[in-house]
């Protein structure tokens, strides 16, 4: 699901898409498996008789509240989680560290100081974070060139040599 461009503001743009690293998916499917292997195990063994229908349901409701809760929910949480950037003017720095683990899989955390209430914020599982912070660095001095020549196109000198000629008043 793409982040909804409405929503942005007229000079806002979408530079990149992201979402938590896939390697965060892994907790999960490996309790869906070890649920569903569970269940399996115990419709297996079931005893035969009048007790049979009453277990079998109870093992598949049992089965399926722990594959919502240690499954789906993570999954909606992985599709439903946008990583955003804005007011690029006041972040000062942008790091990235990586474990080993990180490295192999291609993740890491990406460490953003900002002026402002909460000075850092870290996040985790960014997938290719070496190459993400480079595009925000490179997205922050763009934006503070693009501001820089905005004020210097606004100010009311512009298109005015920076000094009068020699023996002249400056013009006012």
């Amino acid at each position: 699901m793409a982040y909804p461009d409405k929503i942005l503001a007229k000079d806002e743009e979408v530079v990149a898409h992201l979402h938590p690293h896939w390697i965060t998916l892994v907790g999960p499917v490996f309790w869906f498996i070890v649920v569903c292997g569970a269940a399996g195990a115990a419709i297996a063994f079931l005893p035969s008789g009048g007790a049979h229908t009453p277990l079998l349901i109870a093992i598949l409701v049992v089965a399926l509240i722990l594959v919502c809760w240690l499954t789906v929910a993570a999954l909606i949480r992985w599709r439903a989680s946008h990583y955003i950037f804005i007011a690029l003017q006041r972040i000062n720095d942008v790091a990235f560290s990586q474990s080993l683990w990180d490295r192999i899989v291609r993740a890491g955390t990406l460490t953003i100081e900002s002026a402002g209430e909460h000075g850092q914020e870290h996040l985790v599982d960014v997938p290719n974070s070496e190459r993400q912070q480079q595009l925000l660095n490179r997205l922050i001095e763009e934006d503070a060139d693009r501001r820089a020549r905005e004020a210097y196109e606004h100010h009311p000198m512009y298109g005015q040599p920076p000094y009068p000629p020699l023996g002249q008043p400056p013009q006012p």
